[in-house]
C-alpha cells in the first residue's frame, strides 16, 4: 500500500480549517505542517502535531511536503500557487483562482511549463449531485438544452459585515458567492458567448453589490438567467437547498436550477426531472416526473481524494488554473457589462 501524501496547509482560516476536518478521514493524506502569518495558528499546529510557519516559503523549504492546500487570501493565490510549482509541489487552490486573468494566464502557462498540476478548489463539481445532473444534460434526456435559470437569493445577516473588507469593492457577492453558480453553469451547460448584466448595491449602500440581474448566451444557443441577492428573505440558493454545509438550515423542495430543453426539463438539487409520455404532446398533456437517482456524498471529501490521485500521477486536474480562469473571466464580463450597459464577452484564457 502506498504511503500517504504529505500535505501542508497554507491559510488556516475558515476554509483552511475545513480541508484539515477532511485530511483526517483521508487515509491517503495526511497533514505534515501549517503555515500562516498569523501567530494564534501556532495553537493550531501543536493540535495537530506538526510544525508552524509564518512564512510558507520557509514551510515549501523545510518540510518539503508532496502537495500543499492554498487557502490564504484572494490577493495571495496566485503569488503563493506560483511558489508551490516553483518548488515543484502540485497545489490545491482555493477559489477563486485569482482576482485577475492576467496573473491567471501567468499561472496556467507556469504549470504548463513546469508540468506541476494545480487543481483549483471549485469543489461543487465533485458533488456526486452535480455529476449526475450533467450525465442528464449530457445524455440527451433533455433534448436541445434552451432555458436555464439560476436563482441566489438569500439573506446575509448584518454581523456578517463587521468584518471591514466584506463592504469594501471586489468583495461582493459576485467574486465571493456567484462564482460558484456560474462555474457550476459552465460545467453544466458549455461556455457563455456573451452575457448583459444590471448590478445594485441599494439594499445596504456598500461599496460593493447586493443585488444582480445576469443574462446568459451559452455557445450551444441557450439563454440563461442568473438572479441574485445576498438582501432578501428568499430560500433559493445552492447553501439552502443543496445540504452540502450542514451549517445553513435546509430547504429541501425549493430549486436553485431550473434546466429546460426541447425533450425534458431538470431541477436541481432535487434531481426532478419532467418530460411527456409521448414525443410532439404538448402543454395540454400531463407531464410524468422521475427522481434521477444518485450517491450522496461530501464534496470536499471527494476533491481531496482526487487531488491525491492527481499529485500521483493517476488522474488530471477536473478544475485546472485555465478551466477556474474561464469562471474568473465570466465574472469580470458580467462586471463589464453592468458597468457599460453593453453585451460582454468573456475574454479568451
Amino acid at each position: 500500500m502506498s504511503s500517504p501524501i504529505r500535505i501542508a496547509l497554507i491559510g488556516a482560516g475558515s476554509m483552511g480549517r475545513q480541508h484539515l476536518q477532511h485530511l483526517a478521514n483521508v487515509q491517503a493524506a495526511s497533514l505534515c505542517a501549517i503555515a500562516d502569518p498569523e501567530p494564534r495558528v501556532e495553537a493550531l499546529a501543536r493540535e495537530w502535531r506538526v510544525p508552524y510557519f509564518n512564512d510558507h516559503r520557509h514551510m515549501l523549504e523545510q518540510a518539503r511536503p508532496d502537495a500543499v492546500i492554498v487557502a490564504n487570501p484572494n490577493t495571495l493565490h496566485v503569488p503563493t500557487a506560483l511558489d508551490c510549482i516553483a518548488a515543484g509541489i502540485p497545489p490545491l487552490l482555493e477559489k477563486p483562482v485569482g482576482v485577475n486573468l492576467d496573473e491567471v494566464r501567468e499561472l496556467a502557462a507556469a504549470a504548463r511549463s513546469a508540468g506541476v498540476p494545480v487543481l483549483v478548489g471549485h469543489h461543487r463539481r465533485h458533488n456526486p449531485l452535480i455529476a449526475r445532473a450533467r450525465e442528464i444534460v449530457a445524455s440527451g434526456a433533455l433534448g436541445r438544452l434552451t432555458t436555464v435559470t439560476a436563482l441566489w437569493q438569500l439573506q446575509k445577516p448584518d454581523s456578517y459585515f463587521d468584518i471591514l473588507w466584506r463592504r469594501e469593492p471586489g468583495a461582493g457577492m459576485l467574486l465571493t458567492n456567484l462564482i460558484h453558480d456560474l462555474d457550476l453553469l459552465r460545467h453544466l451547460c458549455g461556455e457563455v458567448r456573451q452575457v448583459q448584466a444590471f448590478t445594485s448595491n441599494g439594499v445596504r449602500g456598500f461599496g460593493n453589490e447586493d443585488s444582480a440581474a445576469i443574462l446568459l448566451q451559452f455557445d450551444s444557443g441557450a439563454l440563461g438567467t442568473l438572479t441574485a441577492s445576498d438582501g432578501v428573505a428568499a430560500p433559493w440558493s445552492w447553501e439552502l437547498d443543496s445540504a452540502e454545509n450542514p451549517i445553513y438550515p435546509r430547504q429541501a423542495d425549493q430549486p436553485c436550477y431550473l434546466l429546460a430543453g426541447t425533450q425534458g426539463a431538470l431541477s436541481i438539487p432535487q434531481l426532478k426531472r419532467w418530460h411527456y409520455a409521448e414525443p410532439g404532446a404538448g402543454w395540454h398533456q400531463p407531464l410524468r416526473q422521475v427522481d434521477e437517482a444518485f450517491s450522496a456524498d461530501e464534496a470536499l471529501r471527494l476533491q481531496l481524494e482526487h487531488f491525491v490521485a492527481v499529485v500521483r500521477d493517476q488522474a488530471t486536474p477536473i478544475v485546472d488554473a485555465a478551466d477556474a480562469g474561464r469562471t474568473l473571466a465570466l465574472i469580470e464580463a458580467i462586471r463589464d457589462a453592468a458597468q457599460s450597459g453593453r453585451a460582454c464577452a468573456p475574454a479568451a484564457i
